[in-house]
C-alpha cells in the first residue's frame, strides 16, 4: 500500500505494546462505558479466563507474564477504542492511519478492520503463550542502550555476541536502541557500551523478544496466521518490520511472523507518517510509552494519551463542539 493511497485526514491512532500494562488499567473505563465493559466480558468468554479481573485487580506478577500481558493490553486498548466509538469520538477523529508497537500492531489491525475481535484476540493470546515458552527455554533478556548510534551498536553486538544471539531489537527513538540476546551476551554488551561512553539498562522482560531466540514462537505462530481471515480493512496500518504500509493479507501474515524475530523500527515508522503529513497522534491504552517516544522523535506534532474515563470524556466534549485537536498546534 503506497502513501498516495492514505487518507487525507492527518490523525493517527497508536496502540501500545507489552510493558505498558499496570494493575488497574481499564477499570474506570469499563465502569463508565458499557461498550468497554462488553469488550472485557467478550474477552473473558473467548479465553475462558477472568482477564478483566487481572487487568483491574492483578496480581501484578500474573499480569506481567508475557502470556497474560499481551492479551490484557490488547483488550484494554480495544475497550478504550470501543468507548471512543460509542461516544462519537472515533468518527470525529476520522483517523487516516493506525500503528502499534510490537503487540500493538495487532490492536491496530483490529481497529483498522483487518481482523475481527475474536480472531485477533486468539492470535494475540497464542503469540503471548509462544513467546513465553520461547523465553522460558533459554536464559535471555533485553538491554536498552542510550547514546550510541545504529552502526556502533551493530558492531558492538557482533563483538559481544561471542557465538551467541545478540542483535538490535527495537529502534525506538533518537538515542535509544534496545538489544536482545542471551543473558551472557547481554552482560558482555553492557560492558562494551560503557567502554564506548554509552549508557545501558537491563529491561525487566521475560526474554529476548524480536530476536532469533524467538524462532520457535515465530514458527508456532505461522499456522495460526495462515488460518486467520484478514480483510482489506478501512484504514491503512503501518508495519513494525518495514516501517511502511501493510499490503495484502499474505504480506500482513509474513510481516507479523517476521515481527517476532526482527527489529521493531518504531522511529522510522513515526518519521514516515510525519513525512506523509500526519500531525495528530492519539495513544490508546495504558502507560505513556509511545507519547514519551514521540517527544524524542518530533515534539512539533500533537500527541495525546487516552487511557482513562476522564480522558475519553474530555475528547467526547471536544468532539461535540467540533474541536478534535489542540488548537495551539
Amino acid at each position: 500500500m503506497k502513501s498516495r493511497e492514505v487518507s487525507l485526514d492527518k490523525t493517527v491512532i497508536l496502540c501500545p505494546g507489552q510493558g505498558a500494562q499496570v494493575v488497574g488499567m481499564g477499570r474506570d473505563v469499563a465502569e463508565t462505558y458499557d461498550s468497554a465493559r462488553q469488550v472485557y466480558a467478550r474477552a473473558d468468554e473467548i479465553l475462558g479466563m477472568d482477564l478483566g479481573r487481572l487487568c483491574f485487580e492483578g496480581p501484578a506478577e500474573q499480569l506481567n507474564r508475557t502470556s497474560t500481558s499481551q492479551p490484557a493490553i490488547f483488550v484494554t486498548s480495544v475497550a478504550i477504542w470501543s468507548a471512543l466509538e460509542s461516544e462519537g469520538v472515533a468518527a470525529a477523529w476520522a483517523p487516516g492511519v493506525v500503528a502499534g508497537l510490537s503487540l500493538g500492531e495487532y490492536t491496530a489491525l483490529h481497529i483498522a478492520g483487518m481482523l475481527d475481535f475474536e480472531s485477533c484476540l486468539r492470535l494475540v493470546a497464542e503469540r503471548g503463550r509462544l513467546m513465553q515458552e520461547a523465553s522460558d527455554a533459554v536464559p535471555s533478556g533485553m538491554v536498552s542502550v542510550m547514546g550510541l548510534d545504529e552502526p556502533t551498536m551493530n558492531e558492538l553486538c557482533r563483538e559481544a555476541a561471542g557465538g551467541e544471539v545478540l542483535a538490535p531489537a527495537n529502534f525506538n527513538c533518537p538515542g535509544q536502541i534496545v538489544v536482545s540476546g542471551s543473558q551472557a551476551a547481554c552482560e558482555r554488551l553492557r560492558q562494551a557500551v560503557e567502554s564506548q561512553g554509552g549508557r545501558s539498562v537491563a529491561l525487566s522482560v521475560a526474554g529476548a523478544f524480536h530476536s532469533a531466540l524467538m524462532g520457535s514462537a515465530a514458527d508456532g505462530l505461522t499456522g495460526s496466521l495462515a488460518r486467520a481471515q484478514f480483510t482489506p480493512g478501512r484504514i491503512p496500518v503501518v508495519s513494525n518490520v518495514s516501517a511502511d504500509y501493510h499490503g495484502d493479507a499474505d504480506g500482513v501474515r509474513a510481516l507479523l511472523r517476521e515481527q517476532v524475530i526482527k527489529p521493531v523500527r518504531w522511529q522510522a515508522s513515526m518519521e514516515r507518517l510525519i513525512s506523509d503529513g500526519f500531525n495528530r497522534f492519539f495513544e490508546l491504552g495504558p502507560g505513556r510509552v509511545l507519547s514519551g517516544l514521540m517527544r524524542k522523535i518530533d515534539r512539533s506534532v500533537e500527541m495525546k494519551n487516552i487511557s482513562t474515563a476522564t480522558g475519553i470524556e474530555k475528547e467526547s466534549t471536544a468532539a461535540s463542539v467540533g474541536v478534535t485537536h489542540d488548537p495551539s498546534h
